[in-house]
């Protein structure tokens, strides 16, 4: 365990697995953040927003996933956002956090929806941006991050997977992963990685991967959705009103960033060969917005 004056950084073993965790803030009421892909709590710029949030008179639960930074890799569920809504729930669970905010962007985005939906007892208020959705962006998150995992396995067995570079990092992170990894079963861990892949394939009545139109419905709390950029082909305009539209009561703001934000910082990050980092560095810029709405 690590400690400093504003937080507090542990972790909680959930499901089998550990869960690494660090609470911002000392007092107030507990907002859940989530970022996307399977980016850690450490990924630059959502910092900034937790501070922004914790200065806003917020505390602020930050969480690395299963299967992202120094967590513990996990391997069940219908999709990979059903694995991380449980075991959210059972995070603020076991600390003893809730009912709380639920917010998240792109993945985390996904994530704080299904939480919201799944165990609406636990969350006051959402808040989601960056939603990821359409044919292009739901292809491509299946493509990137079920697709290596299938071919490594079905071409050298599990011990495929540690060659895989995102398996990799996870074990660089932490080298408990490998035995994890090695414990696997070739055919059950196929059978999952072709569930979660499937949740990826665009299908009527879905406008986020994975998640039934209809059950948008229970979502009963106080929402606000910062729109997608105009042309913003991972997160489109479209599956931000979509979700406004299934969401009744929702809030839906523009952008408090640029409209091209997200191609912009693209177009900088493939430059910098993966170097520079700043795909999540408008997040911040949301920070008087969601302040704003929750002080409603």
């Amino acid at each position: 365990m690590t400690t400093g004056a504003r937080l507090t950084v542990e972790q909680i073993e959930i499901n089998g697995g550990n869960v690494v965790y660090e609470i911002l803030g000392e007092t107030g009421e507990f907002i859940a953040l989530t970022p996307g892909g399977r980016f850690s709590k450490d990924i630059p710029g959502l910092r900034p927003l937790a501070d922004a949030l914790v200065a806003g008179g917020y505390r602020v639960l930050l969480w690395d996933r299963p299967n992202c930074g120094a967590s513990d890799v996990q391997f069940y569920g219908y999709s990979e956002s059903h694995m991380r809504a449980e075991t959210l729930m059972r995070l603020i669970t076991k600390l003893d956090v809730g009912p709380c905010i639920i917010a998240g962007g792109s993945g985390g985005a996904r994530d704080s929806i299904l939480t919201t939906i799944l165990y609406p007892e636990l969350v006051t208020k959402l808040v989601v941006w960056n939603i990821v959705g359409g044919v292009y962006g739901s292809f491509v998150l299946g493509g990137h991050y079920i697709v290596p995992s299938i071919l490594a396995v079905r071409g050298a067995g599990i011990d495929g997977l540690l060659h895989v570079g995102e398996w990799k990092e996870r074990i660089a992170a932490n080298p408990a992963n490998e035995a994890r990894f090695r414990a696997l079963d070739a055919d059950e861990f196929l059978k999952v990685m072709l569930r979660w892949l499937n949740a990826f394939v665009s299908k009527p009545g879905q406008t986020i991967p994975g998640v039934e139109d209809g059950l948008f419905g229970d979502i009963k709390v106080p929402t606000l959705i910062i729109r997608g950029g105009e042309n913003d082909w991972d997160h489109p305009k479209r599956t931000s009103l979509e979700v406004s539209c299934l969401i009744k009561g929702s809030e839906l703001i523009d952008p408090p960033w640029p409209e091209d934000a997200w191609e912009r910082a693209g177009e900088k990050f493939t430059a910098s060969g993966g170097k520079d980092f700043c795909l999540f560095d408008t997040w911040v810029q949301a920070a008087p917005a969601i302040l704003d709405f929750l002080g409603r």
